[in-house]
């Protein structure tokens, strides 16, 4: 999409090999066994510096009838051309979505919008499962508003197929006719590869790396989606597959590759997303993972506006800060709201990453003007009202 194999090799050099699949690597030799998937030769290409970004695969349920037609992944374009296609041939009248993470909630969108009588199946309370469920249930709220209808706390049992063609999305509870199934249940890292050459892997099976993007293997890199991080706040081994993180481990490791010296400091799971009209962001840790490694903290949850109350556009925004207890230390924060929402994350995220408490957050000197904000900011807002409980 980004530029073609020809303008790699003219404008930098670089021998850029599509459709070649790498299918072993043997650190011994320092090689590494390529098919070639037009002719099906094979060859051992060998390597000083190896740098693996396999990124990440989706999660395909093993129950009866996953392999019908119709049935359909989402992590590539051409995965959604696919899908693009195949509503355009029309008759498609019936959509489920299982799984109501970043993906799903966004497929689910774009079925309502193409015409489809949409459903979405997740096992959890709420959907967005990286927010706290006070705040999930303001993103359920907003599919229900466009019409998606929403069966939370039902788990997948199988899939109705007719002549290899999926019918049915089969729950604990139920049985909804299908026409077209998406698959949301997130993403594991593609790692099979760099199990089988013996590279050491860490959290949710990515590739261990040090702050250089360096494996346990010398001479051997991981970037992207099939490694993983660093949590700032958490200060544990992370994994996260965003565009964001990848696009910045691979700036770090093709430093070090080059010869430069460069090191990653680690993320704190910043992301946004949008439903319809509805924006919703996340960073740092939600509650569940707070308690998981022992911290007390207290929060606040307070709705304000994304603009001055009487100015044109005004939308409603419900922001919450998680703080530590005693410290005031900040340890995360979630927004949903309206236009103007989501991009808020920003100032949270700047005051995680410099360890900031909430009481410094008051005082940080943000811009004001009635087409932007209120004059107390609703992060602000949000900081004060945990502030008060500290």
């Amino acid at each position: 999409m980004i530029r073609t194999p020809e303008k790699f090799r003219e404008r930098d050099g670089i021998d850029v090999r599509v459709l070649h699949e790498v299918v072993e690597i043997d650190t011994t030799g320092k090689r590494v066994h390529v098919r070639d998937l037009k002719s099906g030769t094979m060859a051992w290409e060998p390597y000083d510096q190896l740098l693996i970004a396999t990124g990440a695969v989706p999660l395909c349920p093993d129950l009866p009838g996953a392999d019908a037609d119709n049935i359909c992944g989402v992590n590539t374009l051409e995965s959604g051309l696919d899908i693009r296609r195949r509503l355009d041939k029309g008759g498609m009248k019936k959509g489920v979505v299982v799984g109501g993470g970043y993906i799903g909630l966004e497929m689910a969108e774009a079925l309502v919008r193409d015409g489809l009588e949409v459903s979405l199946v997740d096992r959890s309370a709420q959907v967005m499962g990286t927010l706290d469920e006070d705040m999930g249930v303001l993103v359920s709220q907003a599919l229900r508003d466009i019409g998606v209808t929403l069966y939370l706390e039902e788990e997948l049992v199988k899939f109705e197929t007719t002549a290899g063609k999926v019918t049915g999305v089969v729950t604990g509870k139920r049985t909804l006719p299908a026409d077209i199934v998406i698959l949301g249940l997130g993403a594991r890292p593609n790692t099979a590869l760099a199990k089988a050459a013996g590279i050491p892997l860490g959290e949710k099976g990515a590739i261990q790396v040090n702050e250089r993007m360096e494996t346990g293997v010398a001479g051997i890199w991981a970037a992207g989606d099939c490694a993983e991080s660093f949590h700032l706040v958490s200060r544990k081994p992370f994994y996260i597959a965003l565009g964001t993180v990848a696009n910045r481990h691979g700036r770090v490791a093709g430093i070090n590759l080059g010869g430069g010296y460069a090191t990653f400091p680690g993320v704190m799971g910043t992301a946004v997303t949008k439903i319809c009209a509805v924006e919703v962001a996340r960073t740092g840790l939600q509650e569940k993972e707070i308690e998981a490694i022992g911290l007390e903290y207290v929060s606040a949850v307070i709705k304000s506006r994304t603009k001055a109350g009487y100015f044109p556009g005004s939308g409603d925004i419900t922001v919450k800060v998680l703080a530590e207890k005693g410290s005031g230390r900040l340890l995360g924060g979630q927004i949903v709201g309206m236009e103007g929402s989501a991009k808020r994350i920003d100032t949270l995220a700047t005051a995680l990453h410099a360890g900031f408490t909430v009481e410094e957050m008051i005082n940080l000197d943000l811009g004001y003007a009635p087409p932007f904000s209120p004059v107390w900011d609703p992060v602000v807002i949000a900081a004060r009202e945990v502030a008060k409980k500290l």
